[in-house]
């Protein structure tokens, strides 16, 4: 398993990603952070058909890596079809995320 550093302009979100990144006092802390001790937790991606990559995992990561200007963010790229992309992006959150709205969790759900 490499790590990649990649470009934030060649990240795009998860096509169909059901969660919505609050941006709130939460993501601005992480944000800080991030800025002062860099990313801890590489992002997981996949090549992206059109180029670039789409985030498997690590949205929140992502949109505060922009906050803080982040140019370059460490990724795990793996190659996956979309229905492999989408089991992983949904059981990630719903393991790692403690404030999911009953609607992101069962439309979740639905696009396993």
């Amino acid at each position: 398993m490499n790590i990649e550093q990649i470009k934030v302009s060649e990240l795009r979100p998860f096509e169909a990603y059901p969660f919505k990144v609050q941006h709130d006092e939460q993501l601005e802390e992480l944000s800080a952070s991030i800025a002062l001790e860099g990313v801890i937790t590489p992002l997981m991606v996949r090549p992206h058909e059109e180029g670039g990559y789409e985030i498997i995992s690590g949205h929140r990561r992502y949109e505060a890596c922009k906050m803080a200007g982040i140019e370059e963010i460490p990724a795990i790229v793996r190659e996956m079809s979309r229905d492999e992309a989408t089991v992983l992006m949904v059981d990630d959150n719903l393991t790692q995320r403690s404030e999911i709205l009953p609607s992101e969790k069962a439309f979740a759900y639905k696009m396993k």
